[in-house]
């Protein structure tokens, strides 16, 4: 992750939780108090985001010192220790409930990423995410993502064409659309088109494409719309794609399948920080 963006976003979520300071504990502890705590899974999964336990301590107070037992993209069972920290006892909680959910939220995401992973069992085909990310965690969650063993889609808008039907229809078809993009950038920006028919798919390969994507198909669709795309240009299905049915969505020999649901309705990992 970049570390740059990663402090300013943790600056921003410390002043929203902690304000001016956390008078809980500052009314509790003395200033030279100094304790040590630890961060627990409370249940199985993949973690990710230790990152956000280093860094925002260290934010907080330049001598805390964090020691990180497991690593993003590893497993990791209930009643493991996942990192140590050591420093004022008053900064460590007040810096606990920010770092956990960041942290809690990362965990779950690269969990049900791992099991689509898992679900989908394929040597060839690739899960990956789209931009149905909570508001100012993009960088955060696609990050999740790749620690569960997925790919990541476009980061946001700037970084890649995606022509879509309200486009083709404003432009009047797929060609004209293309035509239109073409024109106007260079050849570093890959085109993805999103096609529903036969005759769009069709249309989307003469055009020359970097990707197609085949949106709302079911897995037969898939499979004969895959038949239809020369090698070099990418396939992607989206849309009605779930765990239950990842296989059959894999055994279409599409290149990607890319899942709002990994981000959009990951369940938070249980983790716990307690002092010691």
């Amino acid at each position: 992750m970049n570390q740059l963006k990663l402090q300013q976003l943790l600056r921003q979520f410390f002043m929203e939780d902690i304000g001016e300071r956390d008078i809980t504990s500052e009314t509790i502890f003395p200033d030279n108090e100094w304790a040590a705590g630890t961060f627990t899974a409370k249940e199985d999964g993949v973690l990710a985001g230790t990152d956000i336990i280093v860094t925002g301590y260290r934010l907080l107070h330049p001598d805390i010192h964090v020691t990180l037992y497991k690593r993003d993209g590893e497993q990791i069972k209930k009643g493991e220790t996942i990192a140590a920290a050591s420093g004022p006892v008053a900064l460590l909680l007040a810096g606990e409930r920010v770092i956990l959910n960041l942290l809690q939220r990362m965990s779950g995401i690269a969990t049900l990423t791992h099991q689509a992973v898992m679900a989908l069992n394929s040597s060839h085909t690739r899960i990956c995410d789209t931009r149905k990310t909570t508001p100012g965690l993009r960088m955060l969650e696609k990050h999740a993502v790749v620690c569960g063993g997925g790919y990541n889609h476009r980061f946001g808008l700037y970084d890649g064409v995606m022509i879509k039907d309200n486009h083709i229809a404003f432009c009047g078809s797929i060609t004209k659309a293309v035509q239109e993009v073409r024109a106007k950038l260079g050849h570093m920006v890959k085109i993805e088109v999103e096609t529903e028919t036969k005759a769009q798919v069709l249309e989307a390969v003469k055009a020359g494409v970097d990707v197609i994507m085949f949106d709302n198909r079911t897995p037969e669709e898939v499979r004969e719309f895959v038949s239809l795309v020369p090698k070099p240009i990418v396939t992607e299905a989206s849309g009605g794609i779930t765990l239950e049915n990842l296989a059959a969505y894999g055994a279409t020999g599409v290149d990607y399948i890319s899942l709002g649901m990994l981000t959009h309705s990951a369940k938070s990992l249980d983790i716990s920080f307690h002092l010691q």
